[in-house]
């Protein structure tokens, strides 16, 4: 049987991988803020003999990897992805619980960005170069909005990690997409904020972790189409003045 020609059995497959990769993700929340090995002996020796498997985590990464293979097939970013996913995962976790998203895992998703570059650079250089640009944006922009909330307010409007995580993000998107991907950041950290300080009364000034607001906007970046992505934003920013 076969689902948007690819055998159910390659679905099943990826989804068995996935379940696996979603226990591991638990294993590195745990490592990575520590800087300890995340490929160690004590994963199987230890943790797995005292962990209970985190079923969410399982659920979450099995299927979105499903879902990649379904909309990409058998390609060189349904790769990129699968090892992106669990990185984003890792880092939602992470900065929701600590407020950090650890250097480790910045330069990881950094790396992996660049060899995704590389690849499809050599079929086509004007694709490695849109993505080149997306990490130049990605990074600048947050940038340039950290150093402006530091001489407005007094602080950083957004942690360094978040800049070098958009920056390592932008390889994945190329600028465009890494455009929109910021503006959905700040259109639900803005959202978010406002219901918190009406909820729980926090003040303007009390920090919140902004990388789960990317993580969010960065998957939804990779499953919805950029023109609809594109056309939302244009209307949203614009209150409907303008019609496409």
């Amino acid at each position: 049987m076969y689902i948007n020609n690819i055998n159910i059995l390659h679905y099943l497959l990826i989804g068995i991988i996935g379940l696996f990769v979603g226990q591991f993700v638990d294993w590195c929340t745990m490592r990575l803020p520590e800087y300890k090995k995340i490929f160690t002996k004590e994963f199987f020796s230890i943790y797995l003999k005292s962990t209970k498997p985190k079923y969410i985590y399982m659920i979450i990464i099995s299927l979105l990897y499903i879902l990649t293979l379904y909309l990409y097939g058998f390609r060189v970013k349904t790769i990129a992805y699968i090892l992106l996913i669990p990185m984003l995962l890792c880092a939602f976790i992470i900065d929701y619980r600590l407020k950090i998203i650890p250097n480790r895992l910045n330069l990881t998703i950094f790396e992996v960005g660049l060899i995704y570059t590389f690849i499809e650079g050599i079929a086509n250089i004007n694709v490695a170069i849109d993505m080149l640009l997306g990490m130049c944006v990605g990074a600048g922009s947050f940038l340039i909005i950290t150093l402006i909330g530091g001489l407005i307010a007094g602080k950083e409007a957004m942690g360094f990690g978040d800049i070098k995580f958009l920056g390592a993000l932008g390889l994945f998107f190329g600028w465009r997409t890494t455009i929109i991907i910021a503006l959905l950041s700040f259109l639900f950290g803005a959202i978010i904020g406002i219901v918190l300080m009406i909820i729980k009364r926090k003040s303007g000034g009390e920090y919140i972790p902004f990388g789960p607001f990317i993580v969010i906007s960065t998957i939804i970046a990779m499953y919805v189409p950029f023109e609809i992505l594109l056309i939302v934003m244009l209307n949203i920013f614009t209150v409907g003045t303008i019609n496409l």
